[in-house]
């Protein structure tokens, strides 16, 4: 697993260079948080391949399988976001790139930093909420099976964590990358 300052970017995209402290240990715990996410991945695969060869050629029932696949699923989703957002892979809008005059632009470009900090942060809040009343409350799935809901819950708390993390790391580094070159064009 490649660290995000290692990747190979397309013409025109530059990877992100990594200088505090903060950005190498979330670099480190993106890289493992994507190791076990693709782990998880493949283990649902197996999973449900499994459930459907047991299912329909050998006619038996299949409790469990479904419900831990949703679970690694969840699990490889939400801890995998902070990784994505770390080589900026998440889905943009780059038409207005062009159009808009370049102050627009990086005004636009602030304004949606700030919106997904905030609205990741709510998400983060209420996951961790969910999660604690799970814990709490003994909550558990409603299959035969009765799996602990704070394990998808926890899982999905830890990943908006670490991309309410990723975001605003990369927020205060443009913020800091963009003053040191104002203060340099300046001197």
């Amino acid at each position: 697993m490649k660290m995000p300052q290692e990747i190979d970017f397309a013409p025109g995209h530059s990877a992100p260079v990594l200088r505090s402290a903060p950005e190498r240990a979330i670099a480190i715990v993106n890289s493992i948080a994507m190791a076990f996410s693709t782990i998880a991945l493949l283990a649902a695969a197996i999973i449900l391949t499994e459930s459907v060869f047991v299912r329909y050629f050998l006619k038996r029932t299949t409790d469990w399988q479904d419900e831990y696949s949703v679970m690694l699923l969840v699990a490889a989703t939400f801890l995998s976001a902070s990784y994505v957002q770390s080589l900026r892979g998440h889905i943009g809008i780059e038409a207005l790139d062009g159009v808009l005059p370049e102050r627009i632009n990086q005004a636009r470009k602030r304004i949606v930093d700030v919106v997904s900090v905030v609205f990741c942060a709510f998400f983060t809040w209420k996951s961790w909420t969910l999660s604690h009343e799970a814990w709490t409350d003994g909550q558990t799935t409603s299959s035969t099976i009765a799996s602990p809901l704070w394990i998808p819950y926890g899982t999905m708390a830890l990943g908006m964590s670490l991309l309410t993390l990723q975001i605003l790391l990369q927020v205060t580094h443009r913020s800091a990358t963009r003053r040191s070159a104002k203060s340099r064009s300046q001197s």
